[in-house]
């Protein structure tokens, strides 16, 4: 049994389901934007929200759940980034925030994020859309069963790119819940988030030109530790902004909806991460591969595997109450070969003041198999003697 004197515990959460809830109430926050809320990356957990579930229009900030199909996708195998996309005559039209793509030019897959992640721009985000799904229409039904997926209950998509569109709305919850799945299966894209100035060369029939692009999230430059990710601003959206920064190893998502000024967005997600990095710090359990002990296998071609720890815990302590973590170890008594590598073999058990806060399996190091009658004679004569 172990044990860690702790400073601080915050009201208590389940890891086993990501996106619940503990929201406190905090009366030191004054913020004008009409929706803000304050996440946690590693557990999900809310540390503070105001009106965080209403839906209404989110702009560019759009472009955070197309980002996230674009990377999903890489993964997938469905496309390389060094692929070449063409833009369409619908893409090129899309007017806002753009990197004035033209009708047939073409661009890497990966130019095309690029463009999307610094420059929001909107005919980049449309031409990928285009690319990975055949249309954006295609597309923007992935984005709304992604959203489903994710339980962004206030949310619906009707565009890949933010421009304002009847219907087209979300809340801060649904957006810090995209953000945090971007950032935590694609920490890569802090590669681009947090690129201040860049430039991509337009390939057109009238030739080859240089082009600049110029990150439109401020944080970057104003906030220490800041990683992304995504602004937006319409005349009916107003000013939004998701933002993450990290610091000594704690991940924050703040989001803020209707902003009514472009400072202003920058100003409450800034005193949003000033709140969470103030009063809470974020505590590891064992790392993924710790050794946590030997289990003898039952006729194997070895005698034994060790136990490692699959996924590693976070938890996410409040720096204003003492609290005690304790851990766990349940090992089988016993496996039987033959047995995989990655088999389940036991759990390691995570409380805070007793109650449950989180558990993962101990797993095979390597796979056993199952041993010969030779060996398992071999064995019984060693015994004997």
């Amino acid at each position: 049994m172990k044990k860690k004197i702790l400073a601080a515990v915050t009201a208590f959460f389940c890891f086993l389901a990501p996106f619940s809830v503990c929201a406190e109430e905090s009366s030191g926050l004054q913020l004008q934007s009409k929706s803000a809320i304050l996440m946690d990356q590693a557990t999900g957990t809310v540390m503070y929200e105001n009106n965080s579930h209403e839906a209404m229009p989110l702009a560019s900030v759009t472009k955070v759940m197309t980002l996230l199909l674009i990377y999903e996708a890489n993964a997938d195998g469905k496309f390389a980034w060094t692929d070449t996309v063409q833009v369409s005559d619908h893409a090129a039209a899309m007017g806002g925030s753009q990197v004035f793509l033209e009708p047939g030019e073409t661009q890497t897959a990966a130019d095309m994020t690029k463009c999307i992640a610094i420059a929001s721009a909107n005919d980049a985000a449309v031409a990928m859309a285009e690319f990975v799904a055949g249309s954006e229409e295609a597309f923007v039904q992935k984005m709304n069963a992604r959203a489903k997926e994710l339980g962004m209950n206030d949310t619906v998509f009707v565009n890949a790119c933010g421009l304002d569109a009847e219907g087209h709305v979300s809340s801060a919850y649904d957006i810090a819940v995209m953000s945090r799945e971007l950032m935590h299966g694609f920490p890569e894209i802090k590669e681009y988030t947090t690129t201040w100035m860049d430039t991509i060369t337009h390939k057109t029939r009238k030739g080859e030109s240089e082009f600049g692009l110029t990150n439109t999230n401020k944080l970057i430059k104003w906030y220490e530790g800041a990683t992304g990710l995504k602004t937006g601003s319409t005349s009916k959206a107003l000013y939004c902004l998701s933002g993450t920064a990290e610091r000594n190893s704690l991940g924050l998502v703040a989001v803020v909806m209707a902003a009514p000024d472009f400072k202003i967005r920058f100003q409450e997600v800034m005193k949003l991460f000033d709140y969470g990095f103030a009063n809470y710090t974020i505590e590891k359990g064992y790392p993924v591969g710790q050794d946590m002990g030997i289990i003898p296998v039952e006729k194997g071609m070895k005698e034994s595997v060790n136990a490692l720890v699959k996924d590693e815990i976070s938890v996410l302590m409040s720096k204003d109450s003492n609290g005690e973590w304790e851990t766990k170890t349940e090992l089988l008594p016993l496996v039987k070969a033959p047995i995989a590598q990655g088999a389940k073999v036991g759990e390691m058990i995570y409380t805070l003041d007793g109650k449950e806060a989180g558990r993962t399996d101990l797993i095979a190091s390597e796979a056993v198999e199952k041993a010969s009658v030779h060996m398992i004679l071999q064995r019984m004569v060693k015994l004997w003697c």
